[in-house]
This record gives C-alpha cells, sequence and structure tokens, in this order.
C-alpha cells in the first residue's frame, strides 16, 4: 500500500508555511483524536497519518529532505538526505552494527558520530585471528586478551589530515587522513 502525500494529509500546498501546516494538523488531530472517535479504526488511521505527516513537515530538514526524495528519504535504505535521514531515520531498526557504531565510534577503524569526511569508511571487513588451544582449553572456556587495532588521531596533524600549522599540504603521517592505525 503505496502512502499518501504529506501534504494531501494536511490539506495544505507545498509551499504552506509552517504555521498553516500546524493549523491544519491540529484541526485534523482534534477531528480524528481516538479520545473522540472511540472504536473509529477509520479514524485512528486519519490520526496516525497525520502525526506521520506533521513529524515531517514541522522540521525544516526533514520537510526539505521529503521534498527532494518523497517517502524514500524515512525508509530502510532510502537515500541519505540532511541530517542522516537515509537507512533507516523514519524508525526502521537499522541493526546492532549502527548502535555499536553509535557507542565504540572508532572501534574496528570506522568513523563514529560527529567525526568529518576524514574519518574513514564506516564499516569494514571482519577481524579473524588464529589461536591455538588445547582441547581442555576449548572445554573450560578459555579467555584471553587479544590487541585488536584501532583507528586514533594522527598526533602530528591533529585530524585535520593538514601537517600542523601549515598551509593545507598533506600530513606525511597519516597521508591526510587524520587518523593512523595504533
Amino acid at each position: 500500500m503505496s502512502k499518501q502525500d504529506f501534504y494531501a494529509v494536511l490539506g495544505v500546498d507545498k509551499d504552506a508555511s509552517g504555521d498553516d501546516i500546524k493549523k491544519a494538523y491540529r484541526k485534523l488531530a482534534m477531528k480524528h483524536h481516538p479520545d473522540r472517535n472511540p472504536d473509529d479504526a477509520e479514524a485512528e488511521r486519519m490520526f496516525k497519518e497525520a502525526n506521520e505527516a506533521y513529524e515531517v513537515l514541522k522540521d525544516e530538514e526533514k520537510r526539505a529532505a521529503y521534498d527532494r526524495f518523497g517517502h524514500a528519504a524515512f525508509e530502510q535504505g532510502g537515500p541519505g538526505g540532511p541530517g542522516g535521514f537515509g537507512g533507516g531515520g523514519g524508525g526502521g531498526f537499522g541493526g546492532f552494527a549502527d548502535i555499536f557504531d553509535e557507542m565504540f565510534g572508532d572501534f574496528g577503524g570506522g568513523g563514529g558520530p560527529g567525526q568529518g569526511p576524514g574519518a574513514g569508511p564506516g564499516r569494514g571487513s571482519d577481524l579473524r585471528y588464529n589461536m591455538d588451544i588445547t582441547l581442555e582449553e576449548a572445554f573450560e572456556g578459555k579467555k584471553t586478551n587479544i590487541r585488536v587495532p584501532t583507528s586514533v588521531t594522527c598526533d602530528d596533524c591533529t585530524g585535520s589530515g593538514a601537517a600542523g600549522g601549515s598551509a593545507p599540504v598533506t600530513c606525511a603521517t597519516c597521508g591526510g587522513h587524520g587518523r593512523v592505525r595504533s
């Protein structure tokens, strides 16, 4: 089932002001609110559609993304828009990798939240380590520490990618990436 245009849901034009959108939403919300229409599935559906439309159109960045990409801007795997809406911004679950990226940022060499273009790729290949253990150690559940290489901010250019105190010249230590493996 395809979603209806958010502007049509609220009954406003695409060039409507924020105040016009707010007024239209409030009118629909009052009319279709579940407390005013108990046991009316159609009113509940209309109320939910109005809420969804208003949540997007009240925010200037989300509205710009919607105007550009439509509903695809907020669906799993859709094109990224301002503020990073694509790929799950509309409430879809992006997977545990996204959660770990938010928490650990540079773990495994990927860029974390708020890091600029010099941070490198967001995801890399899986790391594999071989270790010799005895059958007894496997049975007992041997625990050991391994050293996992991580990316850290380059000390010479402090993450800018250019040598400190210079015009934009590529940093020799990190090659302009702003991060080095430790």
